[in-house]
């Protein structure tokens, strides 16, 4: 059996090895240069400069980030560059008046004006220096019918499940009342940040900051990485919640957020960014109301929910009939989890391979993998300053 060989590296003139996601600089203002190399060292980030047009050419579909001035612009148009995402447009502040006409026709998707746009521009350049995702990561929100149902074990169970499988996956409790899913992943005496400990608001985060500061758990070449509750202090912001599920679905990750049964303006911001929505329920009558009331809040705010019903029932229901009750879609049923409340007092979590727990996980994750994506790539011009 012949081995196969590993492809060889990119090389430059003098034997580097070449980065192939670094992001280009078409940049004439030395000055405005200087600024973006040395932001390019806060985001350990290698920025590769190109001379002219004819160098930005070779680059222009390759690059996952190119930065462009106002004689960069010019000399793109005048060259007929081919359409690509990716472009920011950099100026100092105040930016030229002309400069928002020629960015819109070179079809950049920012401009920035320094210094003002230098913490969002270092996280652009952090996030394209982790590669670009062969495609963005799908975002799933997680809730209880009621208190006790379950949502918070699931959600962790389906975080584990993904990770298994080999994806990297970003878990995130939206929960500020909850016990905090450090416990339930049994990584509360692990060292990390927590959601009192980050400092964000609105914004931009990158994924690499996210998997060196948190809590995680690997299998192979895949992470789960934990962005728990802390049991004190004042819940996410909702621009926070936002920047980090972003950050999550740019890397290509499985995004999976623990929401609370009393939804504010923390957990709405998950679940308009949510590609699929799970309420679990028990297979109870009054938890089937409660979870017909909540996915009715949930449709008006565009979601079209899914149940998770986990048994046995007390009255014998079926889970078909729960689902009618409710009036939601069966995505899956749970039998109970052997030796589950023994685990997660021994902070020994993990779903059984074989289990109803993994059996309505990998459900869910397929599911997932198939719903539309929420994420919206369109070309309207923005700025970030």
């Amino acid at each position: 059996m012949t081995r196969r060989q590993a492809p060889r590296p990119a090389l430059d003139p003098r034997g580097h090895v070449v980065n192939a996601n670094r992001p280009m600089a078409f940049v004439a203002d030395e000055s405005l240069l200087d600024d973006l190399l040395k932001l390019a060292v806060a985001a350990a980030c290698e920025l590769e400069r190109v001379p002219d047009v004819t160098a930005a050419r070779q680059r222009w579909s390759t690059a996952p980030l190119v930065l462009l001035d106002q004689k960069g612009v010019a000399e793109c148009m005048a060259e007929s560059m081919p359409p690509r995402g990716a472009i920011v447009v950099v100026a100092t502040d105040p930016e030229p008046p002309e400069l928002w006409k020629q960015s819109m026709e070179i079809g950049a998707e920012r401009v920035v004006t320094l210094p003002g746009a230098e913490p969002w521009l270092v996280n652009a350049l952090a996030d394209a220096m982790e590669g670009p995702a062969s495609n963005a990561g799908k975002v799933l929100t997680v809730l209880g019918a009621r208190g006790g149902a379950g949502a918070s074990v699931f959600a962790v169970a389906v975080g584990l499940t993904a990770l298994k499988a080999g994806d990297n996956t970003l878990l995130i409790d939206c929960d500020p009342k909850g016990g905090g899913l450090d416990l339930v992943l049994g990584a509360e005496e692990e060292k990390g940040m927590r959601w009192p400990d980050m400092q964000l608001s609105a914004g931009r985060v990158a994924a690499s900051s996210l998997h060196m500061s948190l809590p995680a758990r690997r299998s192979g070449d895949a992470q789960l990485t934990l962005l728990s509750g802390a049991r004190k202090g004042e819940g996410p912001a909702p621009d926070a919640v936002a920047a980090v599920i972003e950050a999550g679905r740019r890397a290509g990750e499985v995004v999976i957020c623990d929401l609370p049964r009393q939804l504010e303006a923390a957990a709405w911001s998950a679940i308009d960014r949510a590609d699929l929505a799970v309420i679990v329920t028990p297979a109870e009558v009054r938890a089937a109301v409660t979870a017909k009331q909540l996915a009715r809040e949930l449709s008006d705010r565009g979601a079209s929910p899914q149940l998770v019903v986990r048994g046995p029932s007390p009255g014998g229901l079926r889970a078909d009939e729960i689902a009618a009750s409710a009036g939601i879609p069966l995505l899956a049923t749970m039998r109970p989890e052997p030796q589950l409340a023994q685990s997660l007092e021994r902070g020994m979590f993990h779903p059984r391979p074989r289990g109803p727990l993994t059996h309505a996980a990998k459900t869910t994750l397929n599911e997932l993998a198939t719903v539309s994506s929420r994420t919206h790539r369109g070309h309207t011009l923005r700025t970030a300053s």
